[in-house]
């Protein structure tokens, strides 16, 4: 294997390549398969200050083109997760972003407070897309100045450098970028999921509401990193429907820097490590000497 590291965050990876944020669990779910280090980086489930229960089943179902989960944000806590995950990382040298969320910016906010820097911890990954209870429910991810905001405020309570993982569903993801940007994020996650449903014809009820991932939103979140990597100085991890080496090899042509891998996981567990092995191959395969070689020649041609 050629020279896969990446340097984020004044921290050197060993590759660009990330779970998506909840997709392997509290991440030794996945070690009866392969090991944990194969990860650049291993990204939480989602966090809060408080352990959530989440929503009721069903939590997942089968599309044609994609896969809907309901979770509803399950978790056992921040302080639980250090308490009894966390050694797990730094024993296996695997460096961790810490994804987090809140129904209240006063959530948000002491969630990020309880995450200490570590030399094992990449940054703090703030999920946007969660609905402000305050706010009549509306999406903290929604309106550049709600976005600027949080992320301000979260960024007071923290010495982590701090990524804002972005909704799809606005009508400018470039001006959210910026507002971010401008409120003090030091990257960007494009995308998480659209809001979908489905109806179950036999029983005439809609069984499941949730967040809509998988190759569908291949386009949509390509050109989310191709629009906002030229908005914003600032490094973007690619997430969106990444299921083998061409898509990962597209993301990084279109301005990722990184990317993170979730919904191919469900269909096949060895996903992450056959796409990491593919863009060594590729990388070696087109004399590049490492992944920079191929961030944005695509949307700069």
């Amino acid at each position: 294997m050629g020279n896969l590291t990446v340097e984020f965050f004044e921290k050197t990876l060993r590759n660009p390549v990330m779970n998506a944020s909840g997709t392997l669990g509290y991440g030794k779910e996945i070690e009866p398969l392969w090991g944990i280090e194969t990860l650049g980086t291993y990204v939480t489930k989602g966090l809060s200050a408080k352990p959530h229960h989440g929503n009721p089943t069903p939590r997942v179902w089968e599309e044609r083109n994609g896969m809907i989960n309901s979770i509803g944000l399950q978790n056992i806590g921040v302080e639980r997760f250090f308490d009894e995950y966390f050694p797990y990382f730094k024993k296996r040298k695997t460096p961790v972003i810490v994804n987090f969320f809140g129904f209240t910016e006063e959530e948000y906010l002491a969630c990020a407070a309880k995450v200490k820097p570590d030399p094992f911890i990449v940054a703090l990954e703030i999920n946007l897309s969660c609905p402000n209870i305050k706010k009549g429910g509306i999406s903290f991810g929604k309106e550049p100045g709600a976005v600027f905001e949080i992320v301000k405020h979260v960024k007071s309570v923290t010495k982590l450098p701090l990524i804002a993982k972005l909704t799809p569903e606005v009508r400018n993801i470039a001006e959210i970028a910026q507002a971010a940007h401008e409120g003090g994020a030091d990257g960007l996650t494009l995308i998480n999921t659209m809001p979908a449903a489905v109806v179950d014809v036999k029983s005439r009820n809609i069984p499941i509401k949730g967040g809509l991932s998988g190759p569908i939103l291949k386009p949509i979140a390509l050109r989310a990193v191709y629009e906002c990597s030229k908005a914003v100085p600032i490094p973007i991890i690619g997430a969106g429907g990444i299921m083998n080496t061409e898509d990962a090899i597209s993301f990084f042509m279109a301005g990722a820097r990184a990317i993170q891998i979730g919904t191919a996981t469900f269909v096949d567990p060895y996903a992450i490590p056959k796409i990491i092995r593919g863009i060594d191959e590729y990388l070696d395969a087109h004399g590049c000497s490492g992944i920079g070689d191929i961030v944005g020649i695509a949307r700069d041609q």
